[in-house]
């Protein structure tokens, strides 16, 4: 029944995709490899610049390390009612962050 409904274009369209591909001379794979290069190329570049930023930061990473570590030898242990034992424990924090994150994805998906 598909057949009776065909007009003249659909005729000439699948004659056309029918016949016999053109040669191009290797046209085709020269840009298929350009393609791929640029892929491996694209693929490279990001880690390739992690790697020379982290590189570039470790010397003022260090510095910021040690700064950090000397101004927390200067603050008391106690600040007033400010100690380590009235921090809630890892359990909750972490807890309260996957409640969080959940959140942020239901918001995320009521907004689509």
């Amino acid at each position: 029944m598909v057949d009776r409904l065909k007009d003249s274009e659909d005729k000439l369209l699948e004659s056309l995709f029918r016949s016999d591909p053109v040669p191009d001379d290797g046209f085709s794979l020269k840009i298929m490899s350009r393609i791929k290069r640029r892929v491996w190329i694209r693929r490279l570049t990001l880690p390739a610049a992690f790697v020379i930023g982290a590189a570039i930061a470790v010397k003022p990473l260090s510095q910021l390390v040690v700064t950090f570590s000397k101004f927390l030898t200067m603050i008391p242990t106690d600040v007033g009612s400010l100690s380590l034992s009235n921090f809630p424990q890892f359990s909750t924090v972490f807890l309260g962050g996957v409640l969080l994150v959940g959140i942020m994805m239901v918001t995320k998906m009521l907004e689509e």
